[in-house]
């Protein structure tokens, strides 16, 4: 490990953490936006944006956090998509049977 010159007078020392920074759940916002629901995808990788720069900044739980958000931001897109998807397959088969039912 660097040795870093201590901090201007007035600032505390901010001790670096252990090991690499939290993934920041891109892939998964990505592929949420493609497939599932735009909305929350979008949140998904504003949020996964903001995890390597805060941890480069020095702010640890910052960053965890916004990996954390990113990744539940994602779920919940993935969870819409997937009860979306349900939802419209149903519509489908029904107005399917009322236009069997009708000729």
């Amino acid at each position: 490990m660097t040795d870093y010159p201590p901090p201007p007078a007035g600032y505390p020392a901010q001790p670096m953490p252990m090991g690499q920074p939290p993934s920041n759940n891109l892939v998964w916002g990505i592929l949420v936006t493609i497939f599932c629901c735009l909305p929350l995808g979008i949140v998904s990788i504003v949020q996964a944006a903001q995890v390597n720069s805060k941890w480069a900044m020095g702010d640890y739980a910052g960053a965890q956090k916004a990996a954390e958000d990113a990744k539940k931001w994602a779920m919940w897109g993935a969870i819409a998509g997937v009860v979306g998807g349900i939802v419209y397959g149903v519509f489908i088969a029904l107005g399917a049977a009322a236009g069997i039912s009708t000729y």
